[in-house]
């Protein structure tokens, strides 16, 4: 157990030992204003003790329930293979790859994670190193607004709304007018959209699907950006991306997304993993890195970082983005699923996720007080009007193990009666049965 020293004298042995008067002077970087004016109250504890105080909070989580929610974030089968690939420790260990001599490893890794989000969104060059998919789309609207010089974006009310307040957070050191196209029957308002499109629009930003899980039309969007030289920006869902129009099909210049379905465990929200693509002509634009494929002085297949951030740092203020820090490990796992599964694998992930919705949605629907929110096409999520507030639904069925969706109403006015469910290949019959009775059985 390490020795914590706890008195008075051991504190000041401690600060003479490095040659400091006081604690405060440890923080004379800190400026005076943003300094904590009071004490913490925070109890001494040995090791021992304080691992028995987790613990014991650890213990008050649930993590037995049966997950219905979606959001960006979903509950789907992780093989046991991709966890005894990705806690190799020349994996676990791997930090920001600068010399290939002896990053080989690292570099293909991140090359391979490239080539599937390409794949799978038909874009001509994707990049590593984003933190999650809502500041990957924050990004793709900076680099939008920067390649048309323009100060206005547009996005939809149906865009993910954590997503919304990331971007809203994100931008608020620029420049840049957000502006947000209202949804009308759960999909966006092109009508409108059309009407806010002009000289002075950089991009437009989609969900596909949307934060209700709906199909958009995005070709719709693109067309009318594109008749003034904006962008094209769509956020979406890596499996579901597996039976859809791909992005650059669609009229995409940025793809933008969440990795966090190919491989990696819900684990309370994080962490996540971004990813970021685009058409060639936007290569030297995108934040993060670029692995390339070359040759050795051998003749020999190598990899290399070919756009990398350490320019970037040193260029500061003309940096495309400050994003820096290098998330391999989760791009590793999100590799490995890809590769396990290949194209027929998330093709049937996909498929099997948008059957177990439509089933779920189908049993719903045949309950007394459930209906359908809007009528729409979706894939594995979609919204439910509820016979009262879907939080007091929420707030029931946790207590029989059953996570049952989110609730709409945290985000949109006057739909507190809007739970939005999703499903995934996970699901199994009883699961959804279990969901069906419950839901039935709730007090109304």
């Amino acid at each position: 157990m390490p020795y914590i020293p706890n008195t008075d004298d051991d504190r000041r042995a401690m600060l003479d030992k490095i040659n400091v008067k006081n604690i405060s002077e440890l923080f004379s970087n800190i400026p005076e204003e943003l300094r904590l004016k009071k004490e913490l109250n925070i109890p001494a504890l040995s090791e021992m003790e304080l691992l028995h105080d987790i613990q014991s909070l650890a213990k008050e989580n649930n993590t037995k329930l049966t997950c219905f929610a979606g959001g960006g974030i979903y509950d789907h089968f992780i093989p046991s293979a991709i966890n005894n690939i990705a806690s190799r420790p020349e994996f676990v260990t791997a930090y920001t790859p600068y010399q290939p001599e002896v990053a080989q490893g690292t570099l293909q890794i991140i090359y391979e994670f490239q080539t599937h989000i390409c794949r799978l969104t038909g874009m001509d060059i994707a990049n590593a190193s984003m933190y999650d998919g809502a500041s990957a789309a924050a990004e793709a609207i900076i680099l939008s607004s920067r390649v048309t010089k323009r100060d206005k974006a547009i996005l939809s009310e149906t865009v993910n709304p954590l997503y919304r307040e990331v971007i809203q957070t994100y931008l608020s050191g620029h420049n840049i007018e957000l502006i947000t196209v209202p949804l009308k029957d759960g999909l966006t308002d092109f009508n409108r959209m059309a009407d806010l499109i002009d000289e002075s629009t950089a991009c437009v930003l989609l969900g596909q699907p949307n934060f209700f899980g709906y199909i958009e039309d995005v070709q719709i969007a693109a067309e009318s950006i594109h008749k003034v030289g904006g962008k094209m920006i769509m956020s979406i869902n890596p499996i579901s991306q597996a039976i859809l129009t791909t992005p650059a099909e669609s009229g995409a210049d940025i793809v933008v997304g969440e990795g966090q379905p190919l491989g990696l465990p819900i684990s309370f929200g994080g962490p996540l993993l971004g990813f970021f693509a685009v058409k060639k002509d936007l290569a030297r634009q995108i934040p993060g890195r670029i692995a390339g494929r070359t040759k050795d002085v051998d003749g020999k297949d190598g990899f290399v970082l070919t756009l990398q951030t350490r320019e970037q740092h040193i260029r500061r203020e003309k940096a495309t983005s400050n994003i820096c820090t290098n998330q391999a490990l989760c791009a590793t796992i999100a590799s490995v699923y890809c590769s396990l599964l290949g194209k027929t694998g998330l093709k049937k992930v996909a498929l099997l996720s948008l059957e177990n919705a439509h089933n779920t949605a189908e049993k719903i629907f045949e309950l007394d007080g459930y209906e359908p929110y809007f009528n729409n096409p979706y894939v594995n999520e979609f919204a439910v009007k509820t016979p009262i507030p879907a939080q007091d639904i929420i707030s029931q069925l946790v207590k029989d193990g059953v996570l049952p969706g989110i609730d709409a109403g945290r985000w949109y006015s006057k739909m507190d009666n809007c739970l939005i469910i999703a499903a995934t290949e996970k699901r199994t019959d009883e699961d959804i049965n279990k969901l069906i009775n419950r839901l039935e059985s709730i007090n109304k």
